[in-house]
């Protein structure tokens, strides 16, 4: 079986898969799979490969999930794939790039980007295009490289408060961090403040989360993956094609290969647990039994399936579900412009300080579907971000905000015409709020046949975002084929402690 193997990094940490044979024998087993996203594909892949039936429902006509694209018509006639937003395919992503490599071995079809520029609105400028990779030259390196550090501010941090980032471990780091928000924390840090926006709001923001929501311990295990936990950098790379081209079109063949039935534009709409043990799924007017589920569902539609579904799991855990939340709504800006975004423009820049604006993407630097409309049309195609919009916003004066902090901060862009725009709001992001880690519900649930799967689902590993996803949709399926007696698959995760025996023990004795 394909695995997800390690980077660069020779500390990186091997998950061993469960013992077992190396397909299902016998009778074969039938799961249905809730979910169409990462962590669904990740699920269903692992189970396909041994043998299993799988029956894939997911809810849109594409796949992907949160990093899915859809077909658009642009109002000059040219076809184009619309999605909701750039994402970063880190070197540190093992195990969702080992899913990539299914299709793509050698991942071609992912390029790196040459840096990851931020921007401050005051004209401060960091980068970690020259910052080691190597922990703790990484993070030295940042703090010696970058203009949002001075002598002062060095002087007036306290590195006490700081010390429980020298070592990083899951879930203690929950135990320790989980009560205080990520904006205390850096607060009792005395983080500089200009510092502050350049590097650690960037994580914040990732979860699509104001600092003051966000639990401190979860900003924590980011720095952990990134600056003093892995030696693979914080430089990424970006698919060279529309999400469905480059990833999950030919993922979605590849299922179909292994006996998988990929139900796209389909709902399900209850799950019944049977008195026999076996699960019954009312999907697009049918009814399909299935000897195991994996729901692997955003929060929203995870609430509302099992509020529907009341033999599934038991009280407290359907409880527990109940109480999960999202994050803010945020909104990706799309933009079709009739000139060039200026040539030494980077392909990615992270923004501070810009009214709400997060960062700025110039799609045709990577995608070729944008560059062959860039080259067609002597246009720019740009996307903006905007994490964590307040609830009481207007949507049309937020749109023309960020349109115009896109011209504050690439000024050529003030002349461009906009020849097409789309805007995308969304609100499906999971939270994690102070003091939410010990409810939030794990890979196993009150049943054996049933588990979850998801970037909200609690793994005890040191992963986050997409990388969470796919690794807790592989530990799904390794939980059932462990109940089949089948071998499961082996995972890679950053190391799961601080790298230096020294830092550690400080981190520890002041624990």
């Amino acid at each position: 079986m394909t695995g997800a193997g390690r980077g660069r990094d020779r500390r990186a940490r091997t998950v061993p898969a469960p013992p077992g044979a190396p397909r299902i024998h016998g009778a074969r087993r039938t799961t249905a799979v809730v979910g169409g996203g990462i962590a669904g594909l990740a699920a269903a892949t692992a189970l396909a490969e041994r043998g299993v039936s799988v029956t894939l429902y997911e809810h849109e006509p594409y796949l992907g999930g949160r990093a899915g694209g859809w077909p658009i018509e642009l109002q000059d006639g040219s076809s184009a794939t619309m999605s909701r937003g750039f994402h970063a395919f880190f070197r540190q992503y093992y195990n969702l790039r080992g899913l990539l490599r299914r299709t793509d071995p050698r991942l071609e079809r992912l390029t790196g980007l040459p840096d990851y520029p931020l921007w401050h609105s005051t004209g401060l400028r960091d980068s970690f295009r020259h910052v080691p990779r190597t922990p703790p030259w990484s993070a030295l390196g940042f703090v010696a490289l970058s203009p949002s550090f001075g002598l002062r501010d060095l002087r007036t941090m306290n590195p006490v408060a700081a010390l429980p980032l020298l070592d990083v471990r899951v879930p203690d780091v929950y135990e320790r961090l989980d009560h205080i928000s990520a904006h205390d924390f850096l607060d009792a840090v005395r983080f500089p403040e200009m510092a502050r926006h350049l590097a650690f709001e960037v994580f914040s923001r990732s979860f699509f989360a104001d600092p003051r929501e966000l639990s401190a311990a979860e900003m924590a295990l980011m720095f952990h993956i990134y600056f003093l936990g892995s030696a693979e950098g914080l430089l990424f790379d970006v698919p060279r094609a529309p999400y469905p081209a480059a990833l999950w079109d030919p993922l979605a063949t590849y299922l179909r290969r292994h006996g998988a039935d990929v139900r796209t534009s389909t709902t399900v709409e209850h799950a019944a647990h049977t008195a026999e043990g076996d699960y019954v799924l009312s999907a697009g007017g049918e009814e399909q039994r299935h000897d195991a589920v994996v729901l692997a569902l955003d929060t929203a539609g995870l609430r509302s399936l099992v509020a529907r579904s009341g033999t599934l799991g038991d009280a407290p855990w359907r409880e527990r579900i109940q109480r999960l939340r999202n994050a803010p709504q945020f909104l990706v800006t799309r933009l079709w412009l009739d000139r060039p975004v200026a040539r030494h423009r980077p392909g990615f820049l992270g923004t501070s300080g810009y009214a709400g604006l997060d960062n700025i993407s110039v799609l045709e630097r990577w995608e070729d579907e944008a560059a062959r409309w860039a080259a067609r049309t002597g246009g720019s195609v740009v996307e903006l971000h905007a994490y964590a919009v307040r609830s009481d916003t207007c949507r049309t004066v937020e749109q023309k905000r960020l349109i115009e902090e896109l011209r504050r901060v690439y000024p050529e862009t003030g002349e461009a015409a906009v020849v097409d725009v789309r805007h995308e709001w969304r609100q499906d992001c999971p939270l994690f709020p102070t003091g939410g880690y010990r409810d939030r519900p794990t890979v196993h649930t009150p049943e054996p046949g049933l588990v979850l799967a998801g970037d909200l689902v609690r793994t005890d590993l040191p992963v986050a975002l997409m990388e969470r996803a796919a690794t807790s949709g592989f530990l799904a399926a390794n939980a059932l084929l462990r109940r089949w007696g089948v071998r499961g698959q082996t995972l890679w995760t950053v190391p799961d402690q601080g790298r230096a025996a020294l830092l550690r023990a400080l981190a520890r004795r002041a624990s």
